[in-house]
């Protein structure tokens, strides 16, 4: 069995592993971002501590007609082979994944037109090499309902993993259930949020299991991972919804009917670290994080755009290039934000929807750009301090090179950094 597939299995039969002690737990952060700065702090991090590296690209996001950043799966999985390579990271550490693989892209078509694109793009995935495969058929396609049975759900989801199985057979693990808002963040209020009912859990389980028995085999169905539910975990433009675990006791309590099989959890991002450490022990064994670290990176940028305007006033800041790119075309943030608070949240709500405009030509040539002018001076302390303060200390000691781009990737390495710290025993190596 592949050294990636086995350390994914490890991580769900940990969760069941009655000589695992107490506090013991093991997790893996999913890196759910195509931004190569997200992707090289990631890789670099894993390079320097030698673990594992589990990056995703969501369907939306990369898929065999471009997605929204213009890549296939070839396309991303060869963009962060590349990446690793400057930063030293082996390919063999590192885990790529696609998230929520199914119609959604397609879901204004019929449903038979939908499945069949999306059963081409989880075919694209397979052949490319991705390992963790989370198939989502749980949206309706033209003139079906919102919400799907789950009976109906199953099917469609065997009918993907079968694609993948007969590109690559073996090759992948399988994460089902979609107890989570549609790839895009969460559009209604969080303060009815609540876990995952347990029999909710253990029901789309058991029919998920019944069906890939009858469809594909009890070999292909060992091979799912786990099961994505609600913890009750959640962030909107402007708040975040932590994790409580006694509101979730019946929801962990079902792990115990669920044999083989962890909780994956989405929408972690802005936990505490102690939330988080919770959950991988509540039996939450992956934890997906995406808009958190561009956020940490948007922020890192705008510090030091505020930075090089102190020193060289009358420049375009690329706050400015940004704005203008999201108000010539509202379509990713418009349904998301109150139009009166629009302005304030275009730039820098929790929801971070300015991260679909970074990989844009006139985003990416004005971050080059501030690069460039930060260069040659020197990034003195005070405006360090006043600008960028979670970085400061350590770049006046030293511990940070005295470099735009370099502070740009520790400032997302220390969101990884937290994850890492929950994903792993106190203690442990």
């Amino acid at each position: 069995m592949p050294d990636a597939l086995s350390h994914l299995l490890s991580l769900a039969r940990g969760v069941h592993d009655p000589a695992v002690a107490p506090g013991g737990r093991r997790g893996i952060a999913s890196v759910c971002s195509a931004h190569p700065l997200v992707l090289e702090a990631a890789l670099g991090r894993a390079a320097r501590d030698g673990g594992w590296v589990l990056i995703e690209a969501t369907c939306n996001q990369v898929n065999q007609e471009g997605g929204y950043t213009g890549m296939t799966p070839v396309d991303f999985r060869d963009l962060v082979w590349s990446i690793a390579g400057q930063v030293g990271c082996p390919r063999e550490r590192i885990i790529l994944g696609g998230d929520h693989l199914g119609p959604n892209p397609w879901r204004h078509l019929p449903a038979d037109e939908a499945m069949a694109c999306a059963g081409a793009m989880i075919e694209a995935y397979a052949a490319a090499g991705f390992v963790k495969l989370h198939l989502d058929a749980s949206m309706g396609c033209a003139g079906e309902p919102s919400a799907l049975a789950d009976e109906i759900v199953a099917e469609r989801a065997a009918a993907l993993a079968a694609r993948a199985e007969a590109v690559a057979p073996g090759q992948a693990v399988y994460i089902v259930g979609t107890e989570v808002p549609v790839p895009g963040g969460a559009l209604e209020a969080l303060d009815h949020l609540a876990p995952t009912a347990p029999q909710a859990a253990r029901q789309t389980a058991g029919v998920t299991h019944a069906v890939f028995a009858r469809v594909l085999s009890e070999d292909v169905w060992r091979r799912v991972l786990a099961l994505v539910v609600q913890p009750g975990v959640e962030f909107g433009a402007e708040d975040v919804v932590f994790y409580h675990p006694e509101k979730a006791v019946g929801l962990i309590g079902a792990l115990d009917d669920l044999p083989g099989l962890a909780f994956e959890a989405h929408s972690t991002d802005y936990q505490t670290v102690a939330g988080l450490r919770r959950l991988v022990e509540d039996g939450f064994a992956i934890l997906k994080v995406g808009p958190a670290l561009t956020f940490a990176m948007r922020e890192a940028l705008y510090g030091l755009d505020a930075i090089a305007d102190v020193l060289a006033p009358g420049e375009k800041r690329l706050r400015a290039v940004m704005e203008a790119e999201m108000a010539a075309d509202p379509s990713y943030w418009q349904a998301h934000y109150d139009a009166a608070r629009a302005p304030f949240l275009r730039h820098y709500s929790y929801s971070d929807r300015i991260r679909y405009y970074w990989a844009r030509p006139a985003a990416r040539a004005a971050i080059e750009a501030l690069f460039v002018r930060l260069a040659e001076t020197g990034l003195p302390d005070p405006l360090l301090s006043q600008f960028l303060p979670r970085l400061y200390e350590r770049v006046r000691l030293g511990h940070i090179p005295r470099h735009a781009r370099s502070m740009v990737l520790v400032a997302i390495a220390d969101v990884l950094d937290d994850y890492g710290q929950a994903c792993v025993p106190e203690g442990a190596s």
